[in-house]
């Protein structure tokens, strides 16, 4: 890309963040639209993984959106389920469900693509993919949930979770360890 697609794209995704964090005046899906079909990686860096703050989780929501909105569905669903892809940078990555609770895209647990998660619980017992489609199916919002954190020998961590609608048929998101009061900004 040259520097002048790279400035606009970075204006672009900057305003999408600002409408993001709260700069509508009503709820709904929010409008996000871009000329890019392509994306650079993040700011988010492995070695930076873990101090991921709200603010960068929505951000980097919101830049999935925008890309399966502008590449269409098929394009998105393979770049998310890529775990070398443009949309897994350290302790984020991408996940797409439709809404019956299937999953559609998932490039840390491939063999979940295609079973509805729908009644699946987490360790405390919720209904956390519920949960997560209930709050993208009114277009955008956070859930915390408890799950198995990896980077932690697999203890059972707060998770909050980032959602956004694409459409009616289907919506990501992403999450970070940690509680709201304790996941930064």
């Amino acid at each position: 890309m040259n520097r002048k697609k790279i400035a606009v794209f970075c204006w672009i995704l900057l305003g999408a963040g600002l409408i993001v964090a709260g700069c509508l005046d009503s709820p709904g899906t929010p409008a996000v639209t871009a000329n890019t079909d392509t994306v650079p990686h993040s700011v988010v860096t492995p070695a930076a993984s873990y101090n991921v703050t709200k603010d960068q989780l929505v951000a980097f929501v919101n830049e999935a959106v925008v890309y399966a909105r502008t590449n269409g569905r098929e394009r998105a669903l393979s770049e998310f389920s890529n775990p070398n892809g443009s949309f897994f940078r350290g302790q984020l990555y991408i996940y797409a469900y439709d809404f019956n609770g299937t999953t559609i895209a998932h490039p840390v647990n491939p063999e979940k693509i295609g079973v509805n998660r729908l009644n699946e619980r987490d360790a405390k017992g919720n209904l956390f993919i519920k949960d997560l489609q209930d709050t993208a199916r009114n277009g955008s919002g956070f859930v915390e949930y408890y799950y198995v954190n990896p980077v932690h020998n697999n203890a059972v961590e707060p998770k909050l979770g980032y959602v956004m609608k694409v459409d009616d048929t289907w919506w990501l998101g992403s999450g970070i360890y940690g509680s709201l009061g304790q996941s930064g900004k």
